[in-house]
């Protein structure tokens, strides 16, 4: 069999969200094995300071700095992209994150939800995974094929107390992804996938507080999610690594609509 199955070379690869923990990580491994990324992210600084370390590290990247629910922007950003590269293969759509007003704390009922807060997440992680997609895949088009992954989330499959707002987002995101898959194939051709990766509980920057104490022990949150995950940790952003260069290659070539959980078995337990 032949290597080429799994080579990511010369694939040219946007990825919004970059620059957070685990798309930092997916990131600089694209580039290494061989991608041309375009990195995406809402905070300029970090994005360069991303592509700085991928071009250190041997890799190919460019950055941009967009906020993935402004539409205009949005246009904006192909126009660019299609100036510099002409085409893309792969669109992996990474932004995404909750705010504390869209969380029902357990002091908190389902009135105090903030329905400002609530609008904004699904806004980010519904919208931030929809209108990538649609000014995006015009740049697809001319190759008669093309590859999408969406980051979707355990929260998705399994709600969750408290995350209402991020949740509910998720799951409309699984939902997308399944629905496109059929679109794609049926009206752009069989060699348009899509597909997502569920992450199980990985330690980042927005949920550390709340998964762990100060002195690095679990919280009762914490202790209740590696309770209910049969490898009994949490995961590495590298976790995901295998998963996502399994998606971006021609090995998955006959995969489209699976949302892949990568989550240590969380979702096969049922806590009996």
């Amino acid at each position: 069999m032949s290597n080429s199955l799994f080579s990511l070379k010369g694939k040219k690869i946007v990825f919004t969200g970059a620059a957070g923990v685990l798309g930092s990580s997916m990131c600089l491994y694209l580039a290494v094995n061989g991608a041309k990324v375009i990195l995406v992210g809402r905070t300029g600084e970090k994005v360069n300071n991303l592509r700085d370390e991928i071009i250190q590290a041997g890799g190919k990247a460019s950055a941009y700095a967009v906020d993935v629910t402004d539409e205009t922007k949005l246009e904006e950003l192909k126009d660019k992209i299609e100036a510099e590269e002409g085409t893309i293969d792969i669109l992996i759509n990474g932004a995404g994150g909750n705010m504390p007003g869209a969380v029902i704390r357990p002091d908190q009922t389902f009135l105090d939800l903030d329905s400002n807060a609530l609008r904004k997440v699904i806004d980010l992680n519904y919208l931030g995974t929809v209108l990538p997609i649609k000014a995006l895949l015009p740049l697809m088009l001319p190759n008669r094929r093309g590859n999408i992954i969406n980051i979707s989330s355990m929260a998705a499959s399994r709600p969750m107390t408290r995350v209402m707002g991020y949740a509910s987002s998720k799951a409309a995101i699984d939902n997308l992804t399944k629905f496109l898959a059929v679109e794609f194939a049926g009206k752009h051709g069989p060699e348009f996938r899509v597909n997502a990766i569920a992450p199980g509980f990985f330690l980042t920057e927005q949920n550390r507080t709340l998964l762990t104490e100060p002195d690095g022990g679990l919280t009762q949150r914490g202790y209740q999610i590696i309770s209910h995950t049969p490898m009994n940790r949490f995961g590495n952003p590298e976790d995901l690594l295998g998963a996502l260069h399994w998606l971006c290659s021609d090995a998955s070539i006959f995969v489209t609509g699976t949302v892949i959980a990568v989550d240590g078995g969380f979702s096969a337990y049922s806590g009996v």
